[in-house]
């Protein structure tokens, strides 16, 4: 990806639910795992408050996330961990998918976290694209 934006988004041609259990699909079929679904709508009704539906994504890939908690010091990056997808609705009535932009971050970290970050985000850049098509 090549913006200096942290954080990306784009339109995506399905619904909520249909573009998580996509975008599920496509990662796991790159062998990337899925710890993790948060229905961020649904907690939020259990505190009294009406939001669009929302839904975080989250995925890890072992052979980048061992890069990066490999080494002791490195280990502070564990706070970015594991990779999220956030596919939410907007008051347009479209679905959104937004993620971090890991290229936009790694200059000032080391280069093992730099490279298994850039890695991570690039892979799952095309897990989005191959659901969404474009990104």
């Amino acid at each position: 990806m090549k913006t200096k934006q942290i954080i990306v988004e784009q339109v995506s041609p399905f619904d909520v639910p249909t573009t998580v259990e996509k975008l599920i699909v496509a990662a796991t079929q790159r062998e990337w795992q899925n710890p993790a679904i948060h229905n961020l709508q649904q907690s939020l009704a259990k505190a009294g408050k009406a939001v669009r539906p929302v839904q975080v994504i989250e995925i890890c890939k072992p052979e980048y996330s061992g890069k990066m908690l490999e080494k002791s010091d490195e280990r502070i990056v564990s706070v970015m961990m594991p990779c999220r997808i956030s596919v939410y609705e907007k008051e347009d009535g479209k679905t959104y998918v937004a993620l971090i932009n890991a290229s936009a971050m790694i200059h000032d970290m080391p280069p093992t976290i730099a490279d298994a970050m850039l890695g991570a985000s690039d892979e799952t850049f095309e897990i989005v694209k191959s659901v969404i098509g474009s990104f």
